[in-house]
């Protein structure tokens, strides 16, 4: 196993910077995800982990060995591409060979690593076939047995599920990390696909313009946002700007317009602007007549759409005082079958996650 440590590193493409200055240390055998959208910064340094993106300063090791001036193939690197990259005139087992007959690797050494990488990926028995007989999940596996059968100290992913639907996405997902955890090796992966990166992450940096917005755990990452690009590139949140106008209860007053919510702040002084983040989850939906839990908060207003998604349904509500806000439920009271009926909710307002000095958007 390796750590990875990356120091300050940066890259220019013309007037833009496409990595300024990032900073991060990975432990020994984590899964690591780059997530952002397109355009963050975030494949270019992965990119310049694997040596195929020159630094324009900073310095990346591996353990104690620093790398950044090493040629790609003597990093011990295995790289995933994000379109396999499988070469259509060899045949499953001379794509898994190609990294060991660069390396100079005997023919019976070879076998033998190119028969164990294959079963690793559940593809014993396909070294003969042709890469057009396989299909796009089968692809993946040959690509990531190609990457592993080298035996690289690091193994780097970009964006290695975007090219398949969206239930084997699902199902490879899990197999990349059931198959990373099984061997111990450090993974760097890049994904703009939150949920992705949430289900499968020891950790997740959220890279934004070249920079860092937050890194952390999964759930940290989303319960817990540190910025407003944050709480919103993480999945569905209502994102809100407000004033203080004073406490009751031992939390904040924040009025959004007409509206007042409930809030903690530290050291948020009345008057001051806050934007603040919950999420559709966080609201639930109260029956009719039915008080909220103690400690909680209300809101009133009228239904204005429902979404039925199956296992969930999406709604809109308006309060009285004009605030849109979407929730998210699994089971709904009775009455909030129906646009514009009366309804209420209610909510925690310790899970409200408020950014001094910010506005929404």
């Amino acid at each position: 196993m390796t750590a990875i440590a990356i120091s300050g590193v940066r890259r220019r493409f013309g007037a833009v910077e496409a990595v300024a200055g990032v900073s991060l240390d990975i432990a020994d055998g984590e899964f690591f995800t780059l997530l952002g959208p397109s355009g963050c910064g975030k494949t270019t340094l992965l990119r310049m982990v694997a040596g195929f993106c020159e630094l324009d300063a900073g310095a990346i090791h591996f353990g104690a060995r620093r790398i950044d001036s090493l040629p790609p193939h003597k990093r011990n690197t295995g790289m995933v591409f994000q379109n396999y990259a499988i070469f259509p005139n060899l045949r499953v087992a001379g794509n898994v060979a190609y990294g060991l007959k660069a390396r100079g690797v005997s023919r019976a050494k070879i076998a033998a690593r190119v028969e164990r990488a294959l079963s690793l990926v559940h593809l014993d028995g396909y070294g003969e076939r042709w890469p057009h007989q396989l299909s796009g999940g089968q692809l993946q596996r040959v690509a990531i047995a190609r990457a592993l059968v080298i035996e690289p100290e690091v193994l780097l992913l970009d964006e290695p599920l975007s090219n398949l639907d969206a239930k084997l996405r699902v199902e490879m997902r899990g197999e990349i990390r059931e198959l990373q955890r099984k061997l111990g090796i450090t993974a760097l992966y890049v994904t703009h696909d939150q949920e992705e990166a949430l289900a499968i992450s020891d950790r997740i940096a959220v890279m934004r313009a070249g920079r860092l917005e937050q890194v952390g755990a999964p759930a940290e990452t989303y319960r817990r946002p540190a910025t407003p690009f944050v709480a919103e590139f993480m999945g569905t949140t209502n994102l809100l700007s407000g004033r203080v106008v004073g406490a009751a209860e031992g939390w904040l007053r924040v009025a959004v317009g007409a509206a007042e919510f409930r809030l903690a702040a530290a050291g948020a002084a009345e008057g001051e602007s806050l934007a603040f983040s919950l999420r559709p989850e966080w609201l639930r939906p109260l029956a009719p007549g039915a008080d909220p839990p103690p400690g909680w908060a209300r809101l009133e207003g009228r239904l204005e759409t429902v979404e039925f998604l199956g296992a969930l349904t999406r709604l809109q509500m308006r309060l009285d005082a004009g605030t849109a806000l979407r929730l998210a439920a699994l089971e709904l009271p009775e009455g909030w079958g129906e646009a514009n009926a009366r309804v209420a909710v209610a909510y925690d307002p310790a899970r409200i996650t408020a950014f001094r000095g910010e506005r929404a958007g």
